[in-house]
């Protein structure tokens, strides 16, 4: 038996892995397909921006998680589900046929990403560990500009940095980023932390909308004393030419903009030929196959999973569903292939985190609320025991305990992201 899993995140790792534990030697060979050959853990993105943990550790590369799982890394272009093939389209060669009996896709989320002028020029989006490290660079790169600058414009640009998203991805964004640009701040006798202006657009009423309303406000609240200007009912208009205007009518020039306003499903589903609703999402039923197609599975942000504790509504795309789900659907692979019954996804609320830097956090356990100090423990522990693997564990661990003794590192190294640059300079010159 084959069985072909296309994205190697949350859905197809945790899958890929609970199978090995489930499947007898010789019972079936699995077969993951991902592009980056990675799996990314996002809660941590934003600490790895700000510095508190490696950008290493956050990764979970696959090949080293899944021993008996063949990894390849590439694309899926086209599913042709009547004849159980895939054409995968590897990092580099030409494109070549898989074949497989159960198909599980899991290909996650991209950016949600509208018209706005100028966007793609002066913005940055907060998905992936290299756009977390390219933020970090950029935001200390941004203090240097304004620690080296005379002109008061250019200087004040620098300074100002928009993030656009209250939910989870845009408030840990911005909060880490701060906390890492308070520390950076005194290392340039010219720059003042007053100076520094952080903006969190919001186009709905709250921000953090996934917790507790009062969380949300209380988090607001702690945002905004700490000189976050936090604009709610308001979108982004146009970042043309480094200026960002707003749909309130204010406008003023911003160094660094951070989209992190949502995502949507990966088009994979659709272009594949499975039945999507109006959202993009594969039509799932609640044992996670695809509605009218047997053999096909699906599951995360690109399915549209049904929520039996909310009839009528839909999992959030989020990890803790994606975690859970991925269980469920392995279960059920392994069900199809014995004749057994497959069972249906069914969760239970335990709760979400949020850290906001400055050892400040928010959490809801069940019905337990936590702030401040408790919140930024909690939001810890419970990321570190779903950090996938015992090495990674200990590593965010140790960068954890050595940050609490030692400041953190904020040196730039924009470089890494052009590597080559350097070496072409010296050829053109010689």
């Amino acid at each position: 038996m084959e069985i072909l899993i296309v994205g190697g995140g949350y859905i197809g790792m945790y899958t890929a892995r609970r199978l090995e534990r489930l499947l007898r030697r010789g019972e079936a060979t699995v077969t993951v397909v991902d592009p980056r050959g990675y799996m990314t853990y996002q809660p941590f993105l934003a600490e790895a921006a700000a510095g508190s943990v490696e950008p290493r550790h956050v990764i979970a590369p696959l090949p080293r998680v899944l021993r008996r799982t063949r990894v390849l890394t590439g694309k899926i272009v086209s599913i042709d589900h009547a004849r159980r093939q895939a054409v995968f389209a590897p990092a580099r060669g030409p494109d070549r046929v898989l074949r497989y009996d159960v198909l599980v896709v899991a290909a996650g989320s991209v950016s949600r990403v509208p018209p706005v002028e100028g966007l793609a020029e002066c913005g940055a989006g907060f998905k992936t560990v290299g756009e977390a490290v390219h933020l970090r660079n950029h935001v200390l790169g941004q203090l240097a500009v304004a620690a080296s600058a005379d002109d008061a414009a250019i200087r004040a640009a620098a300074l100002t940095f928009v993030v656009v998203g209250g939910g989870f991805a845009g408030v840990e964004a911005l909060a880490e980023l701060q906390g890492l640009a308070d520390e950076a701040v005194r290392f340039h006798p010219a720059l003042e932390q007053a100076e520094l202006r952080w903006v969190l657009v919001e186009a709905t009423g709250r921000i953090l909308p996934e917790l507790d309303e009062r969380l949300g406000q209380w988090t607001l609240g702690a945002l905004r004393r700490r000189g976050v200007d936090v604009r709610l009912h308001t979108r982004l208009a146009s970042a043309a030419h480094g200026t960002v205007v707003f749909t309130d009518g204010t406008e003023f020039p911003a160094g660094t903009l951070v989209w992190a306003a949502g995502v949507r499903p990966s088009p994979l589903g659709a272009a594949a030929g499975l039945p999507v609703d109006q959202a993009g999402r594969i039509r799932v039923g609640a044992d996670l196959t695809v509605t009218g197609m047997p053999g096909v599975f699906a599951a995360g942000d690109i399915a549209a999973v049904p929520d039996l504790s909310r009839p009528g509504e839909f999992c959030a795309p989020n990890a803790q569903h994606a975690v859970r789900q991925s269980k469920v659907l392995a279960r059920n692979v392994v069900a199809l292939k014995r004749g057994g019954q497959l069972k249906p996804y069914r969760h239970g609320y335990v709760g979400s985190v949020a850290g906001l830097g400055h050892h400040q956090g928010v959490a809801q356990v069940y019905r337990i609320r936590l702030t401040g100090l408790a919140g930024w423990l909690a939001h810890r522990v419970y990321h570190l025991f779903w950090v996938p693997t015992l090495s990674h564990k200990a590593r965010v661990l140790a960068d954890w305990t050595l940050a609490l003794f030692f400041r953190r590192e904020t040196g730039q190294l924009t470089s890494l992201e052009h590597p080559a640059d350097d070496f072409r300079d010296a050829l053109r010159a010689a």
